[in-house]
């Protein structure tokens, strides 16, 4: 378990940086886009490539991913529910994790404001 937890550690430390230096060049919102984007295909390959070696899509997937983009993730869970037939929960898992998501950091925003300000 603790090789585990390294590999993902040193993967995630490796794709936060990535995310940084890329976010730094482009500039957000591109640059978010851009990662996201990216991510998504890379985890799309990995996924494929690496199905029968656990150890490196620890490595890659849950790691260098996970840091560079939590988007790459998302994207293959939806795919995932999409390709075993389940249109409708794929799209109502991205409806409700966008959706959600955004009104949570508003709601996130709004409170802290209230507390900071």
């Amino acid at each position: 378990m603790i090789w585990t937890l390294i590999q993902v550690a040193l993967g995630g430390a490796l794709g936060s940086v990535l995310r940084y230096l890329t976010i730094s060049w482009i500039s957000a919102p591109v640059a978010t886009l851009a990662v996201n984007v990216l991510g998504s295909f890379a985890m799309g390959v990995f996924f494929v490539a690496l199905s029968s070696r656990s150890h490196l899509s620890l490595l890659l997937m849950a790691g260098i991913l996970g840091g560079f983009t939590t988007f790459s993730a998302f994207s293959l869970d939806a795919w995932k529910l999409w390709q075993a037939g389940q249109t409708g929960e794929a799209l109502a898992y991205v409806a409700a994790s966008v959706g959600l998501s955004i009104v949570a950091l508003a709601l996130g925003a709004a409170l802290t404001e209230r507390v900071l300000v």
